[in-house]
């Protein structure tokens, strides 16, 4: 019963004019009066942003606050992977042979998260990492290692929320959502890293220009709290071991290395 109301509320609210109105108003200056109790809901901390709160007129600018550019340090280690976003790792596990992984006890088709049988078939056997975004987390998303972008696409439309809640009685989130793909290659070995769209607010922007990224830089933001799936091939990548989900993680701290 939980289960269908959840649900039922989200498909009843989830659709372009709730998402539409909610965008319009978090970017207009009337959304301002909301910053100060939103930072004291999310405990926001505003030692390492760039600006002064007074410089963000809306509550967009806030979500896509930048942060100070010594605020995140960036492991220099050669095989080092870092961490793209600040988030909670909540889940660390093996690409099923299936082409399924498991999260939260909840079973998602890689294939359908890709998009794309062919493309898979090279990270079955691998590892994926699950990082979530809440809303009170810096928003701006930044290459994990150094190399080439291969491939990068958009799929899905809706979104349910990605939050524990979301992934308990969300249809299939993390395959499902709104989300925007980018394979990185570097030295012949490839990360695809699944960038999903969080509740209404269907907005994941690109910042990087070319196909060329560096380990550390940023590429993308998000507009809302979101999650992001990082997806290796087999018997390429091993996580740190003192990774123990779910933990807190924040740009450019090691969660791996190539092997």
């Amino acid at each position: 019963m939980k289960q269908w109301f959840y649900r039922f509320f989200i498909e009843l609210t989830n659709h372009r004019l709730s998402s539409f109105l909610l965008r319009r108003f978090s970017q207009s200056k009337l959304s301002k009066r909301l910053i100060p109790a939103y930072l004291k809901v999310y405990n926001i901390q505003l030692a390492d942003v760039k600006e002064d709160v007074e410089h963000f007129q809306s509550l967009h600018e806030l979500f896509i606050r930048e942060l100070k550019p010594e605020a995140r340090a960036i492991d220099s280690k050669e095989k080092s992977i870092v961490s793209p976003v600040d988030a909670v790792i909540e889940e660390v596990g093996t690409i099923l042979p299936s082409k399924e992984i498991v999260v939260k006890g909840k079973t998602y088709s890689i294939a359908e998260m890709l998009g794309s049988n062919e493309l898979l078939e090279k990270y079955v056997h691998g590892t994926f990492m699950v990082m979530y975004l809440s809303p009170s987390h810096y928003h701006r998303i930044h290459s994990p290692i150094t190399g080439t972008i291969r491939k990068q696409w958009t799929l899905g439309s809706k979104s349910y929320p990605v939050n524990q809640l979301g992934l308990k009685y969300g249809k299939d989130t993390l395959a499902k959502n709104y989300r925007k793909i980018t394979e990185i290659e570097s030295s012949g070995k490839h990360i695809a890293m699944v960038k999903v769209g969080a509740m209404f607010v269907n907005s994941i922007e690109i910042t990087h220009k070319g196909d060329r990224v560096e380990k550390g830089k940023e590429i993308a933001y998000f507009t809302f709290g979101s999650t992001v799936i990082l997806l290796f091939e087999n018997e390429t990548f091993e996580v740190n071991k003192e990774i123990q989900t779910p933990c807190d993680i924040q740009v450019g701290q090691a969660i791996g290395h190539f092997r």
